[in-house]
């Protein structure tokens, strides 16, 4: 069969689609974060209304959310690698606007199995906004990704603000115009939001970026190899991405700081809006949320910028430190309103750090051809960590409270920076000694990447 291939794609063109692609990528993500941020605030409320106060099971809200997120995310890198980023980005978002519908359904029947059910659904906005940053990379010049992939999270900032704010009045319109539940407008809101965002990528992300990097990458490797085109068409199982990642000691950093990063973050922040409400400062607990997605993603660009000119091992380093204050500031946040804040906002900054310095050290370090299938598998290990977390939380916080547990995921974030060392052994090791058949060693004389990083095959 003959193979059809394209006019080079120049530097000018690739980042004329770059800039056009980042601008229909931000509007989605203020929107999805919007969504997220509008309804999943009162998820902890919702269980403990059904169930009873003082339930264990608060965690149920968090983790039937980053379930269905680790849930999509595998299952739509599947889809975009097949269809690109457009139809599975719009997926996503669709299916998320029916799992904020039957969410809000479970509200008005009291139903916990329907409500968690559409909490698993509602999670695959999770996933979408946080495939997003990758989207956000295709086309990027290889010194550039952590700064495009920090762009879009930035761009969560607003919908981040303005999500939690909203959820007081989104209750109140659920009530007054359509005779709804106190916690049911909130779901209806985040359906709409959601619906919006699935026709902004559906409607406008054309061409799509990862068609047109997977179509140019294709034609360059015809020369070189006549069945690569093929080959990376192919469906890419678990197991192969999973094996892609034990490969390489660099990659495998990465997904440990990006599963532990979560771990830490969501056992944390999940438990935050539970302890304010306890300590009859319920109206507070959607503000708490808005710190700490502000350090999340309000900072994002400056950790983009550090990790393209320190390197991600630098950022990663950072990060890890910096959960660890927050974590530490645990042990006083449940006394003190202005700690919990000011720990919130510093467990956000840290947690940024180690998800753009993790993907990227993901991303960078496995081959082209299996680069989405591992991306959506690192996001599906996050997710499913991030779960754990939230469910376990709840039962040692009813256990030994907030304070103890800020101390147990302070410990957590220890083997990222054992991870660094063994991992920089393990360079300097391949560095010396090579081998016969190992590509020569690529990136320090470049200046864009410290620490010896390599960015990547593209």
């Amino acid at each position: 069969m003959a193979t059809t291939t394209h006019p080079p794609l120049t530097d000018q063109a690739r980042d004329d689609l770059q800039r056009r692609a980042l601008r229909i990528l931000t509007a989605g993500q203020v929107v999805g974060a919007a969504a997220l941020g509008a309804a999943i605030t009162v998820g902890i409320y919702v269980v403990e209304d059904i169930v009873g106060v003082g339930t264990p099971w608060l965690g149920l809200a968090g983790a039937s959310v980053t379930l269905g997120s680790g849930t999509a995310a595998h299952a739509l890198s599947r889809v975009m690698r097949r269809r690109g980023r457009r139809i599975g980005m719009g997926l996503g978002y669709a299916v998320a606007t029916v799992g904020a519908l039957l969410a809000l359904t479970g509200v008005e029947s009291s139903l916990l199995p329907v409500f968690l059910g559409g909490l698993v659904l509602f999670g695959a906005g999770t996933a979408t906004n946080l495939l997003a940053r990758y989207a956000a990379t295709d086309l990027a010049q290889p010194g550039r990704r952590s700064t495009a992939m920090a762009r879009i999270l930035f761009a969560s900032t607003f919908g981040a603000i303005a999500g939690p704010v909203l959820v007081v009045p989104a209750e109140r319109a659920g009530t007054a115009w359509f005779g709804l539940d106190t916690y049911s407008g909130p779901w209806l809101f985040s359906a709409v939001l959601f619906a919006a965002a699935a026709v902004n990528v559906l409607v406008r992300l054309r061409p799509d970026p990862l068609l047109v990097l997977l179509t140019h990458t294709r034609d360059a490797d015809l020369g070189a190899s006549a069945g690569a085109g093929v080959a990376r068409d192919r469906a890419v199982s678990l197991p192969v991405a999973l094996a892609a990642i034990r490969r390489s000691p660099t990659a495998r950093l990465g997904l440990v700081a990006m599963v532990l990063t979560q771990l830490v973050m969501v056992g944390l922040m999940a438990m935050a809006p539970v302890v304010m409400k306890h300590q009859d400062h319920e109206v507070l607990g959607p503000f708490v949320l808005s710190v700490h997605l502000v350090g999340m993603y309000a900072f994002s660009p400056l950790v983009g910028r550090l990790a393209d000119r320190r390197g991600r091992r630098f950022a990663l380093r950072c990060g890890v430190w910096v959960m660890i204050v927050s974590s530490a500031l645990s042990l006083v946040a449940h006394h003190s309103v202005v700690v919990m804040f000011v720990s919130m906002g510093a467990l956000g900054i840290g947690s940024t750090m180690g998800l753009i310095a993790g993907s990227g050290l993901l991303s960078d370090h496995v081959d082209a051809d299996v680069r989405v299938q591992v991306q959506g598998t690192a996001d599906l290990l996050t997710a499913v960590s991030g779960g754990l977390a939230g469910l376990v939380a709840g039962v040692v916080l009813s256990w030994i409270g907030f304070g103890p547990l800020g101390v147990v995921a302070a410990l957590l974030t220890v083997p990222i920076l054992v991870g660094l060392r063994w991992e920089r052994r393990a360079r300097t090791t391949t560095s010396r000694d090579p081998g016969p058949s190992a590509p020569p060693a690529r990136g320090p004389a470049t200046g864009d990447y410290a620490d010896g990083e390599d960015p990547g095959r593209v």
